[in-house]
């Protein structure tokens, strides 16, 4: 069996993982942290070397920015870099669309290898990538707030190593490393704070200089241990990486990044590959059943994160009705989603009717608002849900919600990234599936991606394959899918663990909360675990693949409510794991989710369900033992607070 150690102590503003030029998340490892990171405060943001792409650009981004912002901006504007005419045009147009409208302009530069590039460490990385092509929108210095949201919003901004190797094509060095090791001199930051979740935020001050971060030789599944970390004179060029990565690790060749995305691609319709881990099980079908077609990698489209294909499930859902002729209509988002969901389903189109409980009760009030609208009005567009819903990991009844779709003629898209399709089958109730292949299926946390699956058998899959078929552009870059295709060969493998580890954890903490009433209620300190055993189970059942793959078959995220906020963050503060935003990863991450998600937007939340002392966890690969330390310990912490805080009151 694969050992995973813990991730080692990551101080504030760190990588993780640790050590990581690519990671996906950074470390707010107390609940003050992720607090005063909301509040800008400099203690916090003046440490941030990395953050979750989407929310943070990364150093890679900011110093390729400067040097375009430098050769073809004038001095009051700001750049954002995009990997398509298409791309940068959406942003051009969104930036107009505002009330005043914001001017911007877009130009192309094209970076190919010449005798100022570093020295390539193998044929195949010219072969693979000989040309790095970027639109690069110049906007007013004031419009950088509304170019942000886009970036946020769409999740098509370009990715930190295609940023990286249009760096190396320039002859210049990965941001904060120097060939001999050495940090190099500030970049200035693009903005005055790169905004995580929260609506509005008040000034502060721009983050300092990025402390140098290695590039990564990723780890799968194994994720860095105390002994991983390299001296800075140990730095590897980016070429020389790939290179060791090809020869003597597991990378594809860049020059197949053609076949890894073919490979991804197939395992995501199900299948498994001679690589795999588990290669030899059988397939499994998606969308299947007696006089149904099975979900085949033709059906599957990928982008460069989860958000992106979100995104254009939605542009899709426009577009098809659009060449109809038709009025494109509202959509409707069912459940407490993940924020940019919403926010896409708001900005763009003909607006949202919001369902934020997603419970049977808004089921009825949903029907009820389908069967008396105006005949004369547009019908409605599409159905957004996600199966279960982040973070209070509950599930909507897809069986009614695809009756009514069939009724009212509506597209249903169903975000499946939490549940995954080796727990849940959601394909065959869905028009459209989307997820994040940045979390599970990539489990690293070190590359970004995003797919989107048409149902072969939906009413609207003739119509919505056209548009697709007609609209889609491959923007995945070459090096994030060889990396993609390597992480995910043993996804399968690293989902089993991982349900028997949350499992077993989950029962734990569960008879230790109020909601477990078999149990004592004196001294406890969690109030509820949201995780599919327990939220909605009947929903979830309807959709979970039998048998299991492993214990129960529920995935790896749940979440806890405390009986006070000073609890849930004595419970966070205690809990010895790392600690950022993201899920899905090999080793344990937690974070105060509210916290970080809708800072802003507390009362907003609370009225769903969503508290401000939630603490979401996502389970990784460690030993079972290890993982239930970590939480008995924690609880422990919050119960004594609880304690202390009871005898106060008495």
């Amino acid at each position: 069996m694969t050992v995973v150690m813990t991730q080692p102590s990551i101080a504030v503003g760190g990588s993780v993982p640790a050590n990581t030029s690519h990671a996906i998340s950074v470390s707010l490892p107390t609940w003050a942290d992720n607090v005063a990171y909301e509040e800008g405060d400099p203690r916090v943001v003046d440490k941030m070397e990395t953050g979750y792409p989407r929310f943070f650009v990364h150093r890679n981004i900011q110093k390729l920015a400067a040097i375009c912002l430098g050769r073809f901006g004038r001095p009051d504007e700001l750049a954002m870099l995009f990997p398509s005419p298409r791309v940068a045009a959406e942003a051009r147009d969104f930036l107009a669309a505002q009330t005043p409208s914001e001017p911007s302009r877009i130009v192309e530069f094209v970076i190919c290898p010449s005798i100022s590039s570093l020295p390539a460490s193998s044929e195949a990385i010219v072969g693979a990538v000989d040309v790095v092509e970027l639109q690069i929108l110049l906007f007013p210095a004031a419009s950088w707030k509304t170019a942000k949201a886009f970036w946020q919003h769409t999740g098509d901004g370009i990715s930190s190593r295609r940023a990286e190797r249009a760096l190396a094509f320039l002859g210049e060095t990965p941001a904060g490393v120097e060939p001999c090791g050495r940090p190099q001199a500030a970049v200035k930051s693009l903005s005055s704070r790169n905004r995580h979740y929260a609506r509005r935020a008040p000034a502060s001050s721009s983050p300092a200089p990025a402390s140098p971060i290695v590039p990564e030789t990723p780890t799968t599944p194994a994720t860095p241990g105390p002994d991983s970390k390299l001296d800075a004179e140990d730095n590897l060029t980016p070429d020389l990486t790939t290179y060791l990565e090809e020869r003597y690790g597991r990378n594809l060749p860049l020059f197949n990044a053609p076949l890894a995305k073919q490979a991804v691609r197939r395992r995501i319709a199900g299948g498994l590959l001679p690589s795999d881990a588990d290669f030899g099980k059988r397939d499994i079908e998606r969308a299947a059943g007696p006089g149904r077609k099975a979900v085949t990698e033709e059906d599957v489209w990928l982008y460069p994160t989860g958000m992106s294909a979100i995104w254009h499930a939605h542009h899709l859902a426009r577009i098809t009705r659009l060449a109809k002729g038709d009025k494109e209509g509202l959509s409707v988002c069912f459940g407490f989603p993940y924020i940019d969901t919403l926010k896409i389903l708001q900005k763009w189109g003909a607006g949202c009717r919001f369902f934020g409980k997603g419970d049977a009760a808004e089921l009825d009030e949903l029907e009820a608002y389908l069967e008396s609208r105006d005949a004369a009005a547009p019908p409605v567009l599409s159905l957004f849900c996600e199966f279960p819903t982040n973070p209070l990991l509950r599930s909507p009844d897809l069986h009614r919600l695809r009756a009514l779709a069939d009724r009212h003629g509506f597209v249903i898209v169903v975000d499946e990234t939490i549940g995954n399709f080796i727990n849940v089958e959601v394909a065959g109730l869905a028009d459209i599936v989307v997820s994040s292949l940045t979390k599970v299926f990539s489990g690293d946390s070190n590359v970004m991606g995003g797919s989107l699956i048409l149902n072969p058998n939906g009413a609207h899959y003739a119509d919505l394959k056209t548009a697709l078929v007609a609209d889609y552009e491959d923007n995945y870059f070459a090096e994030d899918a060889v990396y993609l295709e390597r992480n995910s060969r043993d996804y399968r493998t690293r989902i089993r663990l991982i349900n028997d580890n949350t499992a077993a954890v989950t029962e734990w903490l569960h008879a230790r909360s109020l909601a477990d009433a078999s149990t004592p209620a004196a001294g406890k300190a969690i109030k509820q675990v949201y995780y599919p055993r327990y939220s909605t189970p009947e929903n979830f059942a309807a959709c979970q693949r039998t048998p299991t793959l492993g214990a129960g078959g529920f995935g790896g995220l749940f979440s806890l409510t405390f009986t006070s906020m000073a609890a849930s963050a004595a419970f966070f503060d205690a809990l010895a794991c790392a600690k950022g935003p993201s899920l899905g990863t090999s080793f344990t991450l937690a974070c105060p989710y509210t916290i970080i998600a809708h800072y802003y937007e507390l009362d907003w939340a609370a009225q769903y369900g969503v508290e401000a002392g939630l603490v979401r966890i996502s389970i990784g690969q460690e030993n079972y033992e290890t993982v239930l330390q970590m939480m008995r310990r924690a609880t422990e912490a919050a119960e004594a607070v609880a304690g202390a805080e009871a005898e106060t009151q008495a």
